[in-house]
């Protein structure tokens, strides 16, 4: 009778899921008996139901301030432009990289998740072996084993003892050692999946905590921008009429800087920014024979109001609008019968999009099979389109700097052609344009950029 018992108690050491859903089933059967009707609650019960209350409240208590506080901060900045920049591009650039850590950690997640699957599978095809492994360890050290091994590392700890006792002739402790090293793995793997766990729930409570942060900023940047700006709502109003007055993009340009008095201002500014950025350009042409390239630096100031530097001198240098992956190439099929005219990346509900590059906002609002659309006019001729958001955070008119939030994604995605070849997760459609004509816009991108859209 003792043999089919040890057995039992040590096919269980290997897999603890058994024996748990046996335990799970035994404490059904005896939570489905018949209580009766009148049963007091019991005073550990009253005590626990109280922590949790008391729990509640405190983090109640805890939001509370932490909006308080977040609320002075943005009122200390007042009316200063450039700290509302910076602290707005600060953290959009923090979402951004905390969007990008979670991600990371999902993938290692479901690497490790498979891994120990493996392990696991590996370890039940060998149980008979286990199970004579450790019956034969037990009879030559003449030791019995604990009272229930329920866990990998219960198995673990046994095989090394009787090991380290040297009471495991050689043809025994071959066979296990090699059992121990997967045990060992899998205890291994275990413990890095917890890890993993934990820093994946401290992401997410941080980027829940920035993505606060960051809509306050930006309802702030409104606020101060249609205080100087009365007539807003007539004007996008009016911007979404016209825009179902026209059928093309080229267009829908053409119409907003001709016709809408806040993108025809931004079209304005846009060409004046650019014949002085030229003009400034050839004369440290002039001074300096090198013509050093730019580099990122030149983002830095976050007070001015025109592009940095020409559009056609940015190549290199721009950052993507948002964390993604990029599923379709400029020049490619765009999935309906057409070629791409941008790139298509394929990003996360609720991602945060910010602007490539500096420019004027002449057009936000949604536009035919685009759903949301906006167009930057970045000077020199260049304009960027960008599409397929679930919300747009900026007004038509207003000058946006390169990193600025402007967007945020849905849960599904928002333009047409992406639609029609069912696809599972929201995606971003990013256009450059020159004089009208789609042109392709790698050669803008920041050299790990480009990488990252490989993925």
């Amino acid at each position: 009778m003792r043999a089919p018992v040890l057995n039992l108690l040590l096919i269980a050491s290997v897999s603890g899921a058994s024996f748990a859903q046996g335990y799970a089933s035994l404490a059904q059967a005896q939570t489905a008996a018949p209580a009766p009707q009148t049963a007091a609650i019991s005073p550990d019960a009253i005590k626990q139901r109280e922590q949790e209350l008391e729990a509640a409240r405190a983090s109640q208590k805890s939001a509370a301030e932490a909006q308080a506080k977040l609320k002075a901060e943005i009122a200390s900045l007042g009316q200063d432009r450039t700290q509302l920049n910076q602290q707005l591009i600060d953290t959009a650039a923090n979402v951004r990289t905390v969007e990008t850590k979670i991600d990371e950690a999902e993938a290692r997640l479901k690497t490790l998740n498979g891994r120990e699957q493996q392990a696991r599978a590996s370890l039940d095809s060998r149980r008979a072996d286990i199970v004579e492994v450790l019956a034969a360890l037990q009879r030559a050290g003449r030791r019995t084993p604990p009272a229930l091994l329920v866990r990998p590392e219960d198995a673990l700890q046994s095989l090394r003892t009787a090991m380290l006792l040297g009471a495991v002739v050689p043809e025994l402790r071959s066979r296990a050692e090699k059992i121990a090293g997967e045990l060992g793995e899998l205890v291994a793997l275990r413990k890095t999946i917890a890890s993993e766990r934990d820093q994946l729930a401290s992401d997410r409570d941080r980027i829940r905590s920035d993505q606060t942060r960051l809509t306050a900023l930006v309802d702030e940047r409104q606020r101060q921008q249609a205080s100087r700006e009365k007539d807003l709502d007539a004007e996008n109003s009016r911007a979404i009429t016209l825009s179902k007055q026209v059928g093309d993009l080229q267009g829908l340009i053409a119409k907003m800087e001709q016709d809408l008095q806040s993108a025809a201002k931004a079209a304005e500014k846009a060409a004046e920014a650019a014949r002085q950025a030229e003009a400034k350009a050839a004369k440290e042409a002039a001074a300096n024979a090198a013509n050093t390239k730019p580099g990122p630096a030149v983002f830095k100031d976050r007070s001015r109001t025109s592009p940095a530097i020409l559009f056609a001198s940015a190549k290199g240098l721009l950052p993507l609008p948002v964390n993604g992956n990029k599923i379709r190439d400029f020049g490619g099929s765009d999935g309906v019968g057409g070629v791409q005219k941008g790139i298509s990346l394929a990003t996360k509900p609720g991602s945060q999009v910010t602007t490539p590059c500096d420019g004027w906002v002449v057009y936000a609002g949604p536009f035919r099979s685009y759903g949301q659309l906006l167009i930057l006019n970045a000077g020199g001729g260049y304009h960027v389109l960008i599409a397929g958001m679930e919300r747009i955070s900026v007004n038509i008119g207003q000058f946006v700097l390169t990193g600025e939030p402007v967007a945020t994604m849905g849960s599904t995605s928002q333009v047409a052609s992406i639609l029609a070849t069912n696809a599972s997760q929201p995606v971003l459609y990013v256009e450059f344009r020159k004089d009208g004509t789609p042109i392709d816009p790698g050669p803008w991108w920041a050299a790990n950029e480009g990488e990252k859209v490989r993925g």
